[in-house]
């Protein structure tokens, strides 16, 4: 098990506790995490798990929010089991008593998030979902005697013999040296990749590393294209998420003139999907020559109905998102009087390793889960706070196939119909699998790559890092176009190009960018390739050259990695 967020800590439950209803019998589980157990991004979300479990609620309803966000490449088959699976484990989890917030008569509180038709969002002390679950569910793992845990440990590759799994190997960070460990089922759930960008609300762990091993060892991935960009990052600092359930509070968007604008580009304003909001804030900010815009949490108090009191407001704030107003004091901004500079920044991966059902991959043996995998539930566009929901349903799902499944069980392609069902999509019929070339066998020596800042200002990056960052920022954004794309892409391929492609790793490696990077680097070039043959705006990718969105494209696209193992 790769990765110790809410997918990976779902799978390695699932598979330790098995199933005797199914007569999936308990298996002994090897966690491998890059850091600590607790350390994931699932620690730092601050959104809520959206679950259909209310009297006014239904599966059915939160499954057609779902699909309307997805802008067409739903898979309505895995939304159904998002949703319907969705409340079971987030009911389970309330009888393990993870520490929801609850009203006062001890009822789970809850939330309205954007283009949700019900208020349906759980949260755990206030804005700290992801840090309360993430710890309660870290116990049940340290309680579970089938569950070993090996922290500071990066996966760098996993090991294919014959065409199935064989293990995988890792970078030990106490003393620097590789090893492989053998395993004839790995599960991959390492998280996102925001830090492909500059701006990003994700940890430094999130380098999507989980997309390239999959690739290297001959996994399809699929809607790479699509990544959410969240509207409302803090423009200063490490960027801090500002959650959205701020908005659905009551909180709005304003100009450097403080003129609000969302109800002129949106019906439903600040509550507009993510990527309405994070384009209109970007061109607002271009528009600004790179000078932020802000978001105004002094229209909470009108909605909370407590007038002009600023105390009552500052009061209201503190223990509503207590980790919010604790960073802003921080950083010295008083928001219950002073607006918030914000910033959009690369928050959510909808595209991933391609999974059936069960989140086995075309590799057989190898299963992915959570943010690193594609399921078809987020299509082009996620809805607020399903993706701890994902990691869940999914996380549990891959555990349990894991334990079961044969050596040599290959995954439900979609084109076969079994006792499970058709699984891949509702399009499968019309989707091809297109090669990506391996940027890595590329013979062209690292450039120093300019960049152009949010403010407008062009600087000049060595670091191989910050280049990859800046190449995705400027090319790979929250707008596109062909030029911006072709030019980000060769300069990704440069960067991999200088990365060994046999699983090697140089010697002079001493640190965990060292090992990630050409993982990075690997992820971003086949982001910039599925965006770049997109030719039409759809969901979270916005092409300024092709700003309509064309039926003939309505379908996911898949991609392999040339050269590797079939």
């Amino acid at each position: 098990m790769v990765g110790s967020g809410i997918a990976g800590l779902s799978a390695a439950l699932a598979a330790a506790k098995g199933d005797s209803r199914h007569g999936i019998a308990p298996t002994d589980v090897l966690v491998l995490t890059s850091g600590r157990l607790e350390e994931s991004n699932t620690f730092h979300a601050q959104g809520g798990i959206a679950a259909a479990i209310f009297p006014d609620d239904s599966p059915a309803l939160h499954a057609r929010d779902t699909i309307a966000a997805g802008d067409g490449l739903c898979d309505p088959r895995t939304v159904d089991i998002l949703t319907r699976e969705g409340a079971v484990r987030v009911r389970e989890l309330l009888d393990h008593g993870v520490r929801f917030d609850r009203d006062s008569s001890g009822r789970p509180r809850r939330g309205l998030e954007a283009a949700h038709s019900r208020p349906r969002v759980l949260h755990a002390g206030g804005d700290a979902t992801g840090r309360i679950v993430e710890l309660d569910v870290c116990r049940m793992i340290r309680d579970q005697p089938r569950i070993d845990v090996l922290e500071n440990m990066v996966v760098r590759d996993v090991i294919v013999r014959d065409g199935m799994v064989a293990g995988v190997r890792l970078w030990d960070r106490a003393d620097g040296s590789m090893r492989d460990v053998a395993g004839s089922r790995v599960i991959l759930a390492t998280g996102g990749a925001g830090r492909m960008f500059p701006f990003t609300t994700n940890p430094p762990l999130a380098t999507g590393t989980g997309v390239a091993i999959g690739l290297r060892a001959g996994a399809q991935v699929m809607d790479l294209e699509f990544y959410q960009f969240h509207p409302t990052a803090l423009a200063m600092g490490e960027h801090f998420l500002i959650s959205e359930a701020v908005r659905g509070e009551g909180a709005y968007l304003v100009d450097e003139h403080g003129e609000r604008y969302m109800p002129a580009v949106d019906p439903r304003a600040e509550l507009a999907p993510r990527d309405v909001v994070a384009r209109e804030n970007y061109r607002r900010i271009m528009a600004q020559n790179g000078r932020p815009v802000f978001l105004d949490a002094t229209g909470i108090a009108a909605k909370q109905g407590l007038g002009h009191d600023r105390r009552a407001l500052a009061a209201f704030l503190a223990g509503r998102f207590p980790t919010i107003d604790g960073y802003l004091r921080d950083q010295g901004i008083e928001w219950s009087v002073e607006p918030i500079p914000i910033t959009p920044a690369a928050h959510y991966w909808m595209g991933g390793l391609r999974t059936d059902a069960h989140a086995r991959t075309s590799v057989p043996g190898l299963y992915a889960a959570g943010e690193c995998a594609r399921t078809g539930v987020h299509g082009a566009n996620r809805l607020a706070s399903n993706s701890l929901l994902e990691g869940l349903v999914f996380g549990h799902r891959a555990g349990l196939a894991a334990a079961d499944d044969p050596a040599d069980r290959g995954w439900d392609d979609g084109h076969d119909d079994d006792a499970r069902g058709r699984v891949l999509g509702h399009d499968n019929d019309d989707i091809t699998v297109e090669t990506i070339d391996d940027p890595t066998h590329a013979a062209h020596p690292t450039q120093v790559t300019p960049s152009t800042t949010p403010g407008g200002a062009t600087a000049i990056h060595a670091d191989p890092a910050e280049s990859l960052r800046n190449l995705m920022w400027t090319g790979v954004g929250v707008l596109r176009d062909a030029d911006g794309l072709g030019s980000a892409r060769e300069g990704l391929r440069r960067l991999a190009g200088t990365a060994p492609s046999d699983g090697t790793t140089p010697a002079d490696t001493t640190t965990p960018t060292d090992i990630t990077l050409p993982g990075t680097a690997l992820a971003a070039y086949a982001c910039a390739t599925a965006a770049l043959a997109r030719t039409e705006s759809r969901g979270a990718h916005t092409r300024t050259d092709h700003p309509r969105t064309d039926p003939l494209q309505a379908r996911s696209r898949a991609y392999v990695l040339q050269g590797a193992p079939r």
